[in-house]
């Protein structure tokens, strides 16, 4: 019972709900905003979770014996159909809400919000090929070294900007681009990109088959471990130790928000060997939430 849980949770998407909610409150408390409404939060967390989960809703016999993930979609096929039917109708009806409740805040909101979130919606649409293919006919999802830039992307406009978006719509707020929101934007990227490589490295064999010319594909294991996951981590890390020199961050806030630099480097060094696919779900994805933690837990020890 408790494994069949265990698997809902991660092979369900459920955790990636989760990471867009801690990361909210990560960049909430960092940057010192109030929080956003319940329900923001009740969007955030069903809106990935249907998002990431529609990739695996035509999961076939096929795949059953060469991925475990795949299998549990085809065995759960009834269970997932009725959760996306249900999170997607949720969606709808926050959404419906916040548009009627907030709709005076809405007709006034300046150019450059609403630029913002056409640009989340469209890197979202083209991630999976959604737009019509005399629109735009490439899927961002099979572009190879571009698709873990996108998801980092994506990752850090819904952790910088759209708690910022929200808080204009809900407060009629302006809250300026300050050093540390450019700073948090680019480390959340970044981090989210190296997270989204380090996954990568699981569909290896299914990449090179596609042709897809992913980092691993193009560069090798070794390579892209060695070459690419621990330089971009050490580059992040000493960028955040200047960053925090300069703005006189305590020596708390350095260890915390240094922890999950070094966690990335000595997982992306494990990665030599073969580690299952549950392994990517929980402690891969893992460093996202655990960076969101130590970010929260970094704030208390702030000057």
């Amino acid at each position: 019972m408790k494994n069949k849980f265990f698997q809902s949770i991660f092979f369900g998407n459920y955790f990636v709900g989760l990471l867009a909610i801690a990361l909210n409150i990560e960049s909430t408390l960092e940057l010192g905003l109030p929080y956003n409404t319940f329900f923001y939060f009740v969007l955030i967390f069903a809106a990935p979770t249907v998002y990431y989960t529609y990739a695996y809703t035509n999961a076939n016999v096929y795949k059953l014996h060469t991925n475990p993930r795949s299998h549990w979609y085809f065995v759960n096929k009834r269970f997932v159909q009725w959760s996306q039917v249900v999170l997607a109708i949720l969606c709808i009806l926050v959404l419906s809400y916040l548009t009627i409740h907030y709709f005076d805040n809405l007709m006034v909101l300046p150019f450059s919000y609403w630029l913002s979130a056409c640009v989340i919606i469209l890197a979202g649409l083209l991630y999976y090929g959604l737009l019509p293919k005399f629109i735009f006919k490439y899927n961002l999802r099979n572009t190879g070294w571009l698709k873990a830039f996108v998801i980092g992307f994506v990752w850090a406009c819904t952790a910088n900007v759209l708690p910022l978006l929200m808080l204009r719509i809900e407060y009629r707020g302006a809250y300026p681009i300050s050093n540390l929101w450019i700073w948090l934007f680019i480390n959340n990227w970044m981090f989210c990109t190296v997270n989204a490589i380090m996954f990568d490295i699981k569909d290896y064999p299914t990449d090179a088959n596609k042709h897809l010319r992913t980092f691993v594909v193009s560069f090798g294991l070794r390579k892209t471990i060695y070459y690419i996951l621990i330089p971009l981590s050490i580059i992040g890390m000493i960028a955040f130790f200047v960053f925090g020199y300069i703005n006189h961050f305590s020596f708390m806030q350095l260890l915390f928000k240094t922890l999950p630099f070094i966690l990335t480097i000595y997982l992306a060094y494990r990665l030599h060997r073969r580690q299952s696919n549950i392994f990517y779900l929980v402690v891969i994805d893992g460093l996202i939430f655990f960076k969101a933690i130590c970010g929260i837990i970094a704030v208390h020890f702030a000057h």
